[in-house]
């Protein structure tokens, strides 16, 4: 029954409910107890930690460490007790720091494990029902509430107004609309699945109910976690330079201890003293501080990477790092700033003469022709900002980029435009309308303002905002529009429409319709955009030898523009999304994958194949930013 490869994101509700062998009301308590004994509890499998007595093992069967233990007994017996006990100690010394160090990491890296919802919401027998998340099984009916946690993979059945932040699956932040009508072709990306919720995504906005397809290990999240569990021993250029110099000590040891012992029975010295010599320059040979020196290095490398909250889970990663020749970073949050900022502005001059004005490149006379446009933002928002946090935002980061439009740009509070221009009613934002309306009391005078999509609020508008006032809007401003939104789309820009209208007196009723015969203001064009100090950092790297590869869970065309403008993406360059590396074999991304420098709309499995396909090919990567492993 649980099968991760079933398209349940492409299949008709009553399809999935008639597999699953479920209804609408849910399952029965007996049904849902014979389905936990069949196929286990809804949580994660720990992969068995090593002991403490398995990790030092580990570390003692290291080709150099045997060498220098081997070197120890030998000393013993020449009676050489000081250097016998110092070469253990140095073995002891480096046992303990790697040991320490991985089960340190290994601590941290367990928060994965545990990222799921404590209790969830479900039908059982037709009834509204609280159980321990554990104890969620397939074919399960979910109730999904704002600020809860997805206990399993879900298949929406009903939903309003949702929004759930995927950055633990996908790495971008910004919370996705979804919809439980929306039709999903079925090789869509595990970031289009916009009918599915999926395990430790966070429900930000709205409510659902849906059905569970998916628990446990044979979830999304279950996937990553097989990752993790996989092995990852692995053998970084340093320490396999130590263990050939290892094995070739040893072979030189021997090689030495021979040659001498054999011209010592030529000139027929003493076999006793003669062995004894002969051992004493095989263990002269060998360089007993050298791993001591090497382990010592790379945990002040790993102290300071945890300065920089990089956490390091095997020593000699650190010393991979300074050998890598591609570095792959996620987008949001690492090459950009994880925070929605309006960038363009148009307004009826800018529409008829299709010119898109660059927000930074007003001047405070140019500034007043979009006051109004900038007033409608701030005034029908629901976002602010935080008291606590310098430049952070409570609620939508769409919403809080009007916001720092206005405070930011045209020094207009957001706290002192609500206290002078009072809202005295709102319609929220819907999914199927795509807009939003508030009413605010503008010095006595009721005016309605109206945010959301262009293309659906133009059906509503019936005139268009001018310098010199309102007039009616004709169809060439229409087209006009739309063609300006869709140069600031085709720009990797969030577009966002705005209109008026004068009320008579606030709705009384609140479901009473007030959108329409509205007076278009003008639209906005926002983006995430890049960490000014990012494109230094990149140009540093291209003169180090190290190339930049963006992997994101972002779309194509948003990543390519971010890629361009921080020198990630130039001309010649490929650019792949995961659909197409689906398509593709791993010779065939071998072929590639030296020449592609933006992979776009990624799961995690699309990460692993990327490094792997680089490994192949040659090259060293490491990888920074990355919320999903």
């Amino acid at each position: 029954m649980e099968n991760q490869k079933e398209s349940w994101h492409s299949m008709p509700i009553d399809e999935i409910l008639k597999k699953l062998n479920t209804t609408e009301d849910g399952l029965s308590d007996k049904e849902a107890e014979e389905r936990l004994k069949k196929y286990g509890y809804n949580e994660l499998n720990n992969k068995k930690r090593k002991t403490i007595l398995e990790l030092i093992w580990k570390e003692i069967v290291d080709p150099m460490i045997l060498i220098l233990i081997g070197a120890s007994l030998l000393s013993f017996i020449l009676n050489e007790w000081v250097e016998g006990f110092v070469i253990l100690f140095i073995v002891f010394v480096n046992t303990i720091i790697s040991v320490v160090q991985e089960r340190k990491a290994e601590a941290s890296i367990e928060a994965l494990k545990n990222m799921s919802a404590p209790s969830a919401r479900v039908f059982r027998q037709g009834e509204d029902s609280l159980i321990s998340s554990k104890e969620i099984v397939v074919g399960d009916i979910v109730i999904l509430e704002a600020g809860g946690m997805v206990p399993a993979d879900i298949r929406l059945i009903e939903s309003a107004n949702l929004k759930v932040q995927e950055a633990s699956l996908t790495g971008e932040s910004v919370p996705v609309e979804k919809d439980a009508d929306e039709e999903v072709k079925k090789d869509s990306p595990l970031g289009d699945r916009t009918n599915m919720v999926y395990t430790s995504s966070l429900i930000t906005y709205g409510r659902a109910t849906g059905v569970v397809v998916a628990t446990g290990m044979n979830t999304e999240v279950g996937n990553i976690a097989d990752m993790l569990n996989e092995e990852d021993d692995f053998d970084t250029p340093l320490k396999r330079k130590l263990t050939k110099v290892g094995k070739t000590l040893s072979i030189v040891g021997a090689i030495v201890c021979v040659l001498i012992f054999s011209i010592g029975l030529l000139y027929k010295r003493p076999i006793l003293p003669l062995f004894m010599t002969a051992i004493s320059l095989a263990i002269s040979i060998i360089p007993e501080g050298l791993p001591a020196t090497a382990t010592i290095v790379m945990a002040l490398g790993v102290k300071r990477m945890a300065k920089e909250n990089a956490l390091v889970r095997k020593l000699p990663a650190v010393e991979t790092l300074g050998s890598s020749t591609v570095i792959c970073s996620d987008k949001t949050g690492t090459l950009t700033q994880n925070k929605m900022k309006v960038t363009v502005l148009a307004v009826e001059p800018d529409i008829k003469s299709n010119i898109i004005k660059n927000v930074k490149e007003l001047n405070d006379e140019e500034k007043k022709d979009y006051e109004e446009l900038v007033l409608s933002g701030a005034l029908c928002n629901d976002a602010s900002l935080d008291p606590d946090k310098k430049d952070a935002i409570l609620g939508d980061p769409t919403e809080g980029a009007l916001i720092f439009l206005a405070e930011d740009d045209f020094n207009l509070n957001q706290e002192g435009l609500e206290e002078k221009y009072p809202r005295e009613y709102e319609k929220p934002f819907d999914s199927d309308r795509k807009m939003m309306t508030t009413v605010n009391n503008i010095d006595g005078k009721f005016i309605a303002y109206t945010k959301g999509a262009v293309d659906e609020m133009l059906e509503l508008c019936t005139k268009i905002m001018t310098p010199s006032g309102e007039r009616e809007i004709t169809n060439e401003d229409k087209e006009k529009i739309l063609e300006m939104s869709t140069k600031m789309s085709s720009m990797a820009l969030r577009t966002l429409g705005f209109a008026k209208k004068m009320l008579d007196k606030v709705p009384e009723d609140e479901d009473e319709n007030i959108e329409y015969d509205l007076c278009f203001i003008g639209m906005c064009g926002m983006i995430d955009p890049p960490r000014p100090e990012v494109m230094e950092s990149i140009k540093t790297c291209k003169s180090a030898g190290i190339r930049t590869v963006m992997i994101t869970g972002d779309h194509l065309i948003t990543a390519t523009t971010i890629a361009k403008e921080l020198g990630i993406y130039e001309e010649g360059n490929n650019s792949l999304s995961g659909d197409e590396l689906d398509k593709m074999t791993d010779e065939e991304l071998d072929k590639v994958v030296s020449n592609t420098t933006v992979y776009a709309r990624v799961s995690p499995k699309h990460k692993l194949r990327i490094i792997q396909s680089l490994k192949r090919t040659g090259e060293v990567a490491a990888m920074t930013g990355d919320r999903s492993k």
